[in-house]
């Protein structure tokens, strides 16, 4: 029961990040909420039992995250 409340909370924090990264206005906080995002999804594949895509999901995370950051860098911040 205790695994199934774990995946629920996820889950839900899952939707949350979503959501935000959807209104949010500022690219960078978007970004780095994208960053909160993988990390999450990386927790919920280690307590489902995969931690091959879990570790997966943690390099590919940090990597988009750095490019998404370095792009915005280049451009404006804030989408209109």
């Amino acid at each position: 029961m205790q695994i199934f409340l774990i995946e629920a909370l996820l889950l839900l924090f899952l939707i949350a990040t979503t959501i935000f990264i959807i209104m949010d206005k500022d690219l960078l906080s978007a970004a780095v909420v994208y960053c909160a995002f993988s990390f999450c999804t990386m927790l919920l594949y280690i307590v489902m039992g995969a931690p091959d895509v879990a570790f997966t999901e943690a390099v590919i995370g940090v990597i988009s995250t750095t490019y998404f950051v370095l792009a915005i860098k280049t451009t404006d911040r804030w989408c209109r």
